[in-house]
């Protein structure tokens, strides 16, 4: 007979797919060589299970089994089960103490119905004392009034436990769709060492369930030319066991099923051939689990400061640690921990495109300066104290550029205007042209100078037929593309303002009629 051991839950690695769990237990080699660790999620990977330990023995066999169970195998749902049997037990005793209530007011009711037309007879006929029907009546209407206090007491109570085990049943419900009936176990045959003297030995069992994940999210904070980007991993599990305190770490690996280094094949070339007729379908079961490797668990006893991670850059994988013990229930989605805060420098500016929308919108030029590579993920992004919006951030390596949009500042006015429209008719060549000329003034209101970045564009022509010619512009742009596209700098200092202007002719040859023109 094996020995059940506890072991609980001491520490958790969660990869973007998968989970790999540490437990650890104590138990005596007095009590025999066969060690039992029970109530393990069935949903465990059995090749990841590994066994280590300390003491005065050898780990001579690992044995995964699967036990079926009356009751849930989840200690968590046991009691919520539990405690729904304690309740209904309480809601029945209460719908009895209901049901006499109901009774006592239907029988005080008969009495004082039959009573009255009684008195009332005995009245008439000088049978009986005024004062004491008038003692009686008061009585038996005291009695009527306690009993129906009573009815409301019982019925207000029954409401609430009603309530209460409705509230219970969802939580079980949803904790039924996490957890399993069923469990594992794992038996670890131990063999004393020769000349040794047996005592108590430790023992670390290890293994990888899926149902976990976790991803980056960020939030994002600039201050004037100060970016703070604070790391945050947000940890879902739904594996069937509640990981209480314990220490935590989230990693970039992506354990494979099978690890094979790329070979090429041959590439055939053949004939089409028709297809086979139609055979009736065959399923297969796939074959359970696949090997996979373990990394040991590292336990520090360094304590971090608040709010950030241990950092560790393996070859192709980052692990993050917090710096306190972490406790996920299963079933939590979306568990947030602070992973790394990284203090930048932006490069503020204005960007805007009036030909699309007057408005000139704040933008951070940050540069990764940090030796954080930052993972996709959500962004929420704050402008001092306001909060802008939500983005998606792209991989954002150590050296990188990075473009945020901080909203709209009215503080910096836009305007464009046509100023010069001609459409001529045709020539005696046949040859049409159309004409037109921007301006775009953009003004400073703000208490600092502005570095504005001003988008226009000419047209571009897609047909031999029409011709752009003679763009012209004050100042000269920037920058300028073969598609007509215009970027001019601009410094303005507070109540300064910046004019650019864009002129061009459009020439379309006889019998075409023109596309696309806008104004």
């Amino acid at each position: 007979m094996a020995t059940t051991v506890e072991a609980p839950i001491v520490a958790v690695t969660v990869y973007p797919q998968q989970a790999r769990i540490t437990r650890r237990g104590r138990a005596s080699l007095n009590d025999g060589a066969r060690l039992r660790i029970a109530g393990l999620p069935l949903a465990l990977d059995a090749e990841s299970v590994r066994v280590t330990g300390t003491g005065a023995a050898l780990v001579t066999g690992v044995d995964v089994s699967f036990e079926q169970h009356a009751e849930p195998a989840d200690a968590t749902l046991r009691a919520l089960v539990e405690q729904r049997r304690e309740g209904q037990a309480t809601l029945d005793a209460a719908a009895d103490d209901e049901a006499a209530e109901a009774a006592k007011v239907e029988m005080l009711t008969g009495v004082a119905r039959r009573s009255g037309t009684s008195f009332a007879k005995a009245l008439a006929a000088g049978d009986a004392e005024p004062g004491r029907v008038a003692e009686v009546s008061d009585a038996l209407g005291t009695q009527l009034a306690a009993a129906l206090k009573g009815r409301r007491a019982v019925n207000a109570r029954l409401d609430r436990l009603r309530e209460d085990l409705a509230a219970l049943d969802r939580r079980i419900e949803a904790h039924s769709a996490q957890s399993e009936q069923d469990s594992s176990a794992v038996t670890v045959e131990l063999e004393p060492l020769a000349g040794e003297e047996t005592g108590e030995v430790e023992l670390e069992l290890s293994y990888v369930v899926p149902g976990a994940s976790w991803e980056p999210g960020y939030d994002v904070r600039v201050r004037g030319a100060q970016v703070t980007v604070t790391s945050h991993g947000l940890v879902s599990q739904h594996t069937g066991e509640d990981w209480p305190e314990c220490e935590l770490a989230l990693s970039t690996a992506r354990p494979a099923n099978t690890v094979v280094v790329p070979e090429l094949q041959p590439w055939y070339l053949d004939r089409v051939q028709p297809p086979p007729p139609a055979q009736p379908m065959a399923y297969a079961a796939a074959a359970p689990g696949s090997a996979m490797v373990r990394d040991r668990a590292s336990f520090s006893l360094n304590r971090m400061a608040p709010k950030v991670a241990a950092v560790e850059q393996g070859a192709t994988a980052v692990t993050y640690r917090p710096g306190r013990p972490v406790a996920i229930p299963s079933g939590a989605q979306g568990h947030r921990t602070t992973l790394a805060q990284l203090d930048l420098e932006a490069k503020l500016g204005y960007v805007t495109a009036p030909v699309q929308a007057a408005e000139a919108y704040l933008r951070a030029t940050v540069v990764n300066t940090s030796e954080h590579t930052l993972r996709p993920g959500r962004a929420s992004v704050f402008h001092e104290a306001e909060f802008v919006g939500t983005t998606r951030l792209d991989v954002w390596a150590p050296g990188e550029e990075l473009e945020l949009a901080l909203g709209v500042d009215d503080r910096i006015r836009v305007e464009r205007e046509l100023v010069k429209r001609t459409a001529s008719k045709a020539t005696l060549s046949g040859q049409r042209r159309r004409e037109a000329e921007y301006r775009t003034t953009v003004t400073n209101h703000g208490p600092r100078e502005a570095a504005v970045t001003v988008l226009d564009q000419s047209p571009v022509s897609r047909d031999d037929a029409i011709t752009v010619r003679d763009v012209r512009t004050t100042p000269e742009p920037a920058e300028r593309t073969e598609l007509g596209e215009l970027t001019w700098l601009l410094a303005l200092a507070p109540g300064a303002t910046g004019t650019v202007t864009l002129a061009y002719r459009v020439d379309v040859a006889k019998g075409v009629e023109l596309s696309g023109w806008r104004e």
